[in-house]
């Protein structure tokens, strides 16, 4: 692993576990082992590399989740193991994205509450394209254009709630719970699909 990747991830796992803003750049130094040069050759600002950290988040995020969704059948079988997904990330089961503290994006969103701040759309953009990703699921149900919307806006829904619940709650089977909905809702809604 190169220094810079290092630095950022390094960073993400502090800004993860403790926030953004609680977490100097000092401290990024020290548990990187990495000279202050060094940082600032690769990232002009803190903000910078807070930007690195957000799309090294969503890159390995968005592969994990993708990964997930493609060892099932396209559809409603992917569709529900998004929240077995979840679960595992709940329960610590998936190393590849770290222990679970909340949605990284949902958390800096907070900290950079301003909507034209370059963080914040960051971390809107990953919301979108996280949406996007379960769109295509539930094209595949061959649904009418109004009920495919409606689907997709209540599967976001379910996934964020979940992901809330498990954080703020501290419910780790609120994933479960969310696909149960779901499951109920698509019985009603979609029929046998």
């Amino acid at each position: 692993m190169d220094k810079q990747e290092e630095l950022v991830r390094t960073a993400f796992q502090l800004f993860y576990s403790r926030g953004i803003h609680a977490v100097g750049v000092n401290l990024v130094l020290a548990e990187s082992g990495i000279a202050k040069k060094t940082l600032y050759h690769h990232f002009p600002s803190k903000e910078h590399l807070i930007g690195a950290t957000i799309q090294y988040r969503d890159r390995n995020y968005r592969a994990w989740l993708a990964s997930r969704l493609e060892q099932v059948s396209a559809g409603k079988a992917a569709i529900l193991e998004l929240f077995n997904a979840l679960d595992d990330w709940f329960h610590d089961r998936v190393p590849e994205i770290d222990h679970f503290n909340g949605c990284f994006f949902i958390n800096a969103c907070a900290e950079f509450g301003d909507r034209d701040n370059a963080i914040h759309q960051a971390c809107a953009g990953h919301k979108a394209d996280v949406t996007a990703l379960i769109r295509q699921h539930v094209d595949e149900l061959s649904l009418s254009e109004e009920l495919t919307n409606e689907l997709t806006n209540l599967i976001v829904l379910l996934k964020e709630g979940a992901i809330s619940m498990a954080h703020v709650r501290g419910n780790r089977n609120a994933a479960m719970e969310a696909k149960d909905i779901l499951e109920n809702i698509l019985r009603d809604r979609v029929g046998d699909v």
